[in-house]
């Protein structure tokens, strides 16, 4: 990794600058989220939502619901608060469909900037679109085919072409103004939009709460063992059976499902069949759902483009290393490793780049546990830039780097998701950071001393300068797990 390189890491991983908070007020919610930084992936400090229905009277009276107008200027000013308190300094509401259609939202606008002591930013459907394809993006680079942003009072859809935004188009199909009779305009309205035949064969990224609340569901019925909306997949003709199927549950049946507010629950008939007609015109192949959207994206725009190109997975991961590790030889301990991966691509050698950042996640924890709490911490972790698959195989490769093994409820849980080849690569991983850690106590200056080498017999380890004392029966152990995972013996020289 290049010098230049890694100082746009370092920079997009964060450091001291400051706090920035986006208000995100929805036809349907209003959300603050505080980030801790301007960078390429934020750490969010606070992240809440009220589900106050602000234009749930808008397509019947043509304005704000009073009672909701109510509730969301109370969460306003509550957030408003809390953001001042935490040191903010930098706070953005961003207003959505609601107040851009009612006839009464300019006057609700100008009373929040009154009442809060806040900007307030109306977006246009073209800059509500724009910006949720960009948090798309941010999320998951390259991204290809189409988004579609499902809030309570519209639907924005964006061509993707290879991570940049293309054709856009706003639509007033939120979740709020939908009936049964509405379903026909809809497919009517997509009819229209001739850019939509090339996401044929392509994906579709899902974006909006009552969107992922449907990948939710659908995770609970397949029993996912990944509770990780970001990056959920679904293949095109899965999906649109399983709207179809939302699309005609009634009230009995929605109250059974589990864990989902009751407002999402009361809408999600109305998302799924919206989301239906979407599928049935744009017939992609897969269904990639996104966590991140508009409050992202207003984030993403403002970052210059060396920010931008910056690996969102390796940023959050440096980041993370950053915060929880002891040591920062994240990048030297990935050198050091590199002899024993000589077939790796692109894909598999920033899996491993990731892996080294994550090597110290559990230091703290007790030693009994460590294995378990770095398997979960790294399955759960809120990273975007990879799928569940690389989650589960990071995840099983910090079980190993622990001392854990891959024959127990870990890769019993996960076995679904990660093939046998992907298995074995993650387990030489963990055996080779538990080389690394236990041969250097995390120490880079003698790594550097201690060359690591492999040819179609041996994994040869060398040991010169300050690194020759380095040699014990642990050591060895830990060089013998490595040598029998690549099917080679194991050797030590020392020199010097």
């Amino acid at each position: 990794m290049e010098s230049g390189e890694r100082s746009r890491l370092r920079s997009a991983a964060g450091g001291a600058s400051a706090r920035i908070g986006v208000v995100d007020l929805g036809s349907n919610s209003v959300r603050l989220v505080v980030y801790d930084h301007l960078g390429r992936v934020p750490l969010p400090l606070f992240n809440e939502r009220a589900l106050c229905g602000l234009g749930r009277d808008l397509a019947a009276t043509g304005r704000l619901a009073p009672e909701g107008v109510d509730e969301a200027m109370a969460s306003l000013r509550r957030f408003v608060a809390i953001a001042r308190a935490m040191g903010v300094d930098e706070l953005t509401v961003l207003a959505t469909a609601a107040t851009r259609e009612a006839a009464d939202g300019a006057g609700f606008l100008e009373d929040v900037e009154r009442r809060c002591g806040v900007p307030v930013r109306q977006l246009s459907g073209a800059e509500e679109a724009h910006l949720s394809a960009l948090g798309v993006v941010s999320a998951i680079p390259g991204a290809d085919g189409a988004m579609g942003d499902l809030g309570g009072g519209s639907l924005e859809l964006v061509a993707l072409d290879d991570g940049r935004p293309r054709h856009h188009t706003t639509l007033p199909f939120g979740s709020l103004r939908l009936d049964g009779d509405k379903a026909d305009d809809v497919a009517r309205e997509l009819k229209q939009l001739p850019w939509l035949d090339a996401v044929r064969g392509r994906n579709f990224y899902p974006v909006g709460g009552t969107w992922r609340t449907l990948a939710r569901v659908h995770m609970a019925e397949v029993g996912h063992p990944v509770h990780v909306i970001h990056h959920y997949e679904m293949a095109g003709d899965e999906a649109a059976e399983f709207c179809r199927l939302v699309a005609g549950l009634g009230p009995g049946s929605l109250t059974r499902l589990v864990g989902i507010p009751r407002r999402r629950l009361e809408v999600l008939p109305a998302a799924a069949r919206v989301l239906q007609s979407v599928l049935a015109r744009a017939r992609p192949r897969r269904l990639v759902f996104s966590a991140f959207g508009l409050r992202e994206g207003f984030v993403y725009d403002r970052l210059d483009q060396p920010t931008r190109q910056v690996d969102p997975l390796i940023a959050g991961c440096a980041a993370l290393g950053a915060r929880e590790g002891r040591f920062g030889a994240a990048v030297t301990a990935y050198d050091w490793l590199s002899p024993l991966f000589p077939g790796d691509g692109p894909a598999q050698s920033r899996l491993r780049l990731a892996a080294c950042h994550l090597a110290d996640l559990a230091w703290s924890e007790h030693p009994d546990y460590r294995a378990e709490h770095a398997f979960l911490r790294t399955l759960r972790m809120q990273a975007v830039g990879l799928d569940h698959g690389e989650r589960a195989v990071l995840a099983l490769a910090l079980l190993v780097r622990y001392g854990g093994r891959q024959d127990g409820a870990e890769w019993r849980a996960v076995r679904g998701i990660v093939a046998p080849e992907r298995r074995r690569w993650s387990r030489t991983l963990g055996t080779a950071l538990r080389l690394a850690l236990t041969l250097a106590g995390g120490a880079a200056e003698l790594l550097v001393e201690a060359g690591l080498a492999m040819d179609e017999r041996s994994v040869t380890l060398t040991l010169s300068g300050a690194a020759r004392d380095l040699d014990d029966d642990l050591v060895r152990r830990r060089l013998a797990a490595v040598a029998q995972d690549l099917d080679r013996r194991p050797r030590i020289v020392t020199t010097g």
